[in-house]
């Protein structure tokens, strides 16, 4: 990687370091005279999950078999969901609006079961941008299909453009125990967002426009998601060295061996031991 972000995390105040998965994406793209579909990833998410003291790991869509989520779940220590292309309205019950994009169904579907394994087994997860997005589909909320029909706040939603957006952090919340602040400014780009909340997600920050930019699992210990883009901001590693933290204090990966349920979201193994994890990551953030 030509270029890191922010500072590095010694490998020692991690111990291992722990493999994070981050899912990719498949888009035509041109390198030289090569005009063909590529799996890819921006390399700032790289540099962000190397400098916090992981070994990140591209996870392109496939077919979700069991099988397959099962392999990729039994190695992973962490997961993060990154940003892209518009959720498809029809998992959660509505038609596309003129905005929205064509659905990418197979990243959709690979990143659910990724999504939903990952909880079950207590997996340390960051969902960013369209991740928040379908992690709170995925747990039965609802999106807003078009930001600007809803605020005049600029969110950033123009082709190539962050928008520099202001939130509130909401107080007794993990987000606010790993950022610290109770207000800060974020790098934003998104035309859609969260509506109905799922039931499992409470909204731990909101822009002064109401826009929720991040929510929390209600009964899980590192699961959460930002409508920011912190992989976008060179000096600030605070998200993701909490989750490379949780990952390691969340226990040892679970023995492999292939899913045995019955869908391509119900991988087999048990939950990771989850008590240290809250604690690792609040003392991480504390400077501990």
């Amino acid at each position: 990687m030509a270029e890191r972000v922010g500072e590095h995390v010694p490998a020692e105040s991690v111990g291992r370091r722990p493999l994070i998965g981050i899912s990719g994406y498949l888009e035509q793209a041109a390198q030289g005279p090569w005009e063909q579909r590529y799996g890819m990833l921006p390399e700032t998410y790289l540099a962000a999950v190397e400098a916090a003291g992981g070994v990140p790991v591209i996870l392109p869509p496939q077919p979700a078999t069991p099988e397959t989520v099962g392999r990729v779940l039994d190695a992973l220590d962490g997961l993060v969901l990154s940003g892209g292309a518009d959720v498809d309205p029809a998992l959660y019950g509505a038609q596309a609006a003129p905005h929205t994009q064509s659905p990418r169904r197979d990243r959709d579907a690979w990143e659910q079961a990724l999504t939903t394994g990952a909880v079950q087994r207590d997996i340390p997860l960051l969902a960013i941008c369209r991740g928040l997005q379908l992690l709170n589909v995925t747990l039965g909320g609802t999106l807003h299909q078009h930001v600007p029909d809803i605020t005049t706040t600029d969110h950033g939603d123009a082709p190539g453009d962050y928008a520099r957006t202001e939130v509130a952090v909401v107080d007794g919340t993990l987000v606010r125990g790993v950022l610290g602040d109770g207000r800060l400014g974020v790098h934003c780009h998104h035309h859609q967002a969260l509506d109905r909340v799922a039931d499992g997600l409470l909204v731990a920050a909101r822009s002064d426009d109401g826009i929720v930019e991040a929510v929390e699992s209600r009964d899980h210990p590192f699961v959460l998601g930002v409508q920011w883009h912190p992989e976008q901001d060179a000096g600030d590693l605070r998200l993701f060295t909490a989750l490379v933290h949780a990952a390691v204090s969340s226990g040892p990966a679970r023995p492999p061996g292939p899913a045995r349920a019955s869908g391509p979201a119900r991988a087999s193994g048990p939950a990771r031991s989850s008590g240290p994890a809250r604690a690792a990551v609040q003392s991480a953030a504390a400077g501990g």
